[in-house]
């Protein structure tokens, strides 16, 4: 393939097409200048593009061969889809109920059969022209079921034959006639062959497209270069070349990622804050002093990790990543107690209510009370009393309160530091850039900055999401803990162990110890706000309402097992106080087993619960399993969970519970939620809900390439910080982030 000749227009995998008859394209040339103006509007309402590298980078989900028909019978109800295939038999009939003719259409692959239906208020006999027996097409639509068999209503379609027609007007449109079709992502307005002839009229006019990879590093990797890639992306001549596209727009995807993120920590790194060293004889050294616990080999790492950093003029990013119960607390607190000695403020974090709560009471205990006194921990949140909030605001305003703790009333506008040091975020992923971004600006300089998550993070994630973040990692449990024993109740297939449960819970209770049950619902009709649905309900699951703690709360008071205990519900949708209330009866011992929700999943320490029963197992996530399990097993009682499923098996669902039942390792099932659940958007607001942004790079299965663009990635932002040297690798950064993205990588 070159990408011009010298005798007349460029060429194109060998076909010489006419000369442009306008400049060349670039990348950021506006679609609206590359195309007709309804087109440019079209693409910018079915899929957001606006320019020339937009329409580029929309690459094909998939190829289809002229030659080798795709089986008809794995096209699934619901989908939508292209398929080549032959027609085999057209027929117009009219219709009973209402005037106008019904064209059915019978396509095939060879082998299976496939039913297409045309509607139309008057004769369709110029249908039947352009849909004869014996002729070859595309044809695209939605799946849908009509008297037990699949078939597209109103398809999109295109035959060869048509496809011939309009090559004799415009030859230079040969170049679709390939052996390999791409299939794109399209819409009903916008079908995949519209799209790539756009994307072929386009590809005409573009020259040798500027390259973000060095030519060293592309050598290196044996890489094609990047107007190749593109090319041969859009248009294969066979597998071996589309394969060697994907390779390179999937190394380029990580290279250029992994230079944003790393220019990003630099940048952060250049600015200038109060560098935060306890003094002697100060509130750190008494902590220490009077710890009745030997921090472990790992949080005295991560805490002489974290000193390091705030003792720097530059501002800390640090994430602290540790197991469920493994101490992060303690090691979090040390670090505020540095920043209390030198004068300044704490703000923590938290998503919730009961775990803002929680750390109060845990930092509380942990302080003492001469300590506690002195710095007196505050707590913030939007559902204080009035009287009890405007004095939170007044010892935080003036400094009296050196560890405030909230929730998201700590980022409104009337909460005023005295001198804001360091934030403290915890479960991370509950926040959004924006949330972290206001809070960080209520330093008078920028605060250090110290982010916490349970949820033990894969290393190609932390290269990714958190590839901005130097990170610690505890991964030793305290000396002390007895354990968990979790155990798999499948419903499905031992419907009469239902009431065992309840009598293994009841065991528990005689010993003299406290239980959870876990529901993924409020109510029937409410589920609790941020819980995960894992899985896709199956028709089973929509006739059998999920287990929820208004029902199973009052059904527990019935039960014979669990007569005479002291059962209470616990949800998302109770008041403050009512939650407050509920957890301190609960950690004071006076209530025996709390039905919750999620709202319990992090943060809550009862060192007397034992046993855990989580209803619906399948429902929740295995990070989401694994968090609510840490609440049991936390003192020197064994701990006890039972995975109550109703999947069948050899289900996914059903493997999925087995995985989580199997190992108390988070970071083995850190890796294989990635794997399951795959990468969300790896810049900007996580919380974005916006998907994934990577086309081919993925981040479960890439991770030495992640590593190797890093490594890369790291020399050359390290010696040009502002990447002056690779004008196309700047304007690659540019290009990939959107309008939030770019603002998220100027936040620091």
């Amino acid at each position: 393939m070159s990408d011009s000749s010298a005798a007349g227009g460029p060429e194109f995998d060998g076909v010489e097409l006419p000369a442009p008859q306008s400049e060349p394209l670039s990348l950021d040339t506006p679609l609206k200048k590359a195309l007709s103006a309804p087109q440019a509007t079209a693409l910018s309402k079915a899929f957001a593009m606006h320019t020339v590298g937009d329409l580029l980078s929309h690459y094909p989900r998939g190829y289809a061969d002229r030659e080798v028909l795709r089986p008809l019978n794995q096209i699934t109800p619901g989908a939508n889809v292209t398929v080549i295939a032959d027609i085999m038999s057209v027929h117009e009939k009219r219709m009973s109920s209402r005037p106008g003719t019904i064209v059915e259409v019978v396509i095939s692959d060879g082998g299976g059969e496939f039913t297409l239906t045309f509607f139309g208020k008057n004769s369709q006999e110029w249908r039947l022209k352009q849909l004869r027996p014996g002729l070859r097409g595309s044809f695209s639509g939605k799946v849908r079921m009509y008297k037990g068999e699949s078939q597209l209503a109103n398809p999109s379609y295109k035959t060869f034959e048509s496809e011939e027609e309009e090559a004799r007007d415009d030859p230079s449109l040969l170049l679709r006639r390939k052996p390999l079709i791409p299939i794109y992502a399209a819409t009903a307005a916008e079908t995949s062959w519209n799209l790539q002839t756009m994307i072929d009229r386009v590809l005409r006019r573009v020259g040798t497209l500027p390259d973000p990879v060095p030519d060293d590093l592309r050598a290196e990797h044996g890489l094609l270069s990047h107007t190749q890639a593109i090319r041969w992306i859009h248009s294969p001549d066979d597998e071996e070349q589309w394969m060697a596209a994907q390779d390179t727009l999937r190394f380029t995807e990580a290279w250029v990622l992994q230079c944003a993120l790393l220019q990003r920590h630099s940048l952060a790194r250049e600015r200038r804050t109060r560098p935060r060293v306890p003094t002697p004889g100060g509130y750190l050294e008494r902590f220490d002093a009077a710890l009745p616990f030997v921090l472990t080999v790992d949080q005295e790492i991560c805490a002489v990790e974290i000193a390091t950093d705030m003792a720097q003029s530059g501002p800390m990013n640090r994430l602290l990543q540790g197991e469920v119960g493994s101490g992060k607390t303690v090691v979090a607190l040390r670090a505020m107690l540095a920043v209390a000695d030198s004068g300044g403020q704490t703000a923590l974090l938290a998503p919730t209510e009961v775990l803002a709560g929680q750390h109060l009471r845990s930092i509380t205990t942990l302080l003492g009370p001469d300590l506690a006194a002195e710095l007196m921990p505050t707590l913030l949140t939007g559902k204080l009393p009035v009287a009890q909030k405007r004095k939170a605001l007044l010892r935080t305003v003036s400094g009296q309160s050196r560890i405030v703790i909230g929730t998201h009333a700590l980022l409104s506008d009337t909460v005023t530091f005295f001198d804001l040091g360091l934030i403290v975020i915890d479960e991370q992923h509950r926040f959004g850039v924006d949330q972290r971004e206001t809070l960080r600006l209520k330093g008078a300089e920028p605060p250090h900055v110290l982010v916490m998550t349970a949820t033990p993070i894969p290393r190609t994630i932390a290269m990714t999401v958190f590839g901005d973040l130097d990170v610690s990692t505890i991964r030793m449990l305290p000396a002390g803990r007895q354990g968990i024993t979790s155990i798999v109740v499948p419903l499905a297939d031992h419907p009469n162990w239902f009431q065992r449960i309840w009598t293994k819970l009841a065991e528990e209770l005689a010993l003299g110890r406290q239980g959870f049950v876990v529901c993924p619902a409020i109510s029937p009709a409410e589920r609790e706000e941020g819980s995960e649905d894992e899985t896709a309900p199956s028709p089973d699951d929509e006739k059998t309402p999920l287990a929820n703690v208004d029902t199973v709360h009052e059904k527990l008071r019935g039960f014979l097992p669990l007569a005479g205990y002291r059962i209470e519900a616990l949800h998302g949708r109770m008041t403050s106080d009512e939650k407050d209330r509920i957890m301190r009866s609960f950690a004071a011992g006076e209530i025996d087993v709390l039905v919750a929700t999620t709202v319990i999943e992090v943060g809550v320490d009862v060192p007397n619960a034992s046993a855990m029963v989580v209803l619906d197992a399948d429902r929740f996530g295995v990070s989401q399993l694994h968090q609510l399990r840490g609440r049991v097993g936390r003192g020197g009682v064994p701990g006890l969970c039972l995975l109550v499923t109703n999947a069948r098996p050899g289900s996914p669902a059903r493997q999925r519970i087995g995985d989580v039942a199997a190992t108390l390792d988070g970071f083995v099932l850190a890796e294989l939620d990635l794997a399951l659940r795959r990468e969300g958007n790896v810049l900007g607001d996580l919380q974005s809900g916006d998907g994934s942004k990577l086309r081919f790079l993925r981040v479960a299965v890439d991770g030495d390439m992640i590593a190797e663009a890093r490594q890369a990635a790291y020399h050359l932002v390290t010696n040009d910080p502002d990447i002056r040297t690779n004008p196309p690798l700047r304007e690659a950064i540019a290009r990939r982030l959107n309008d939030s993205e770019r603002t998220w990588l100027n936040k620091g």
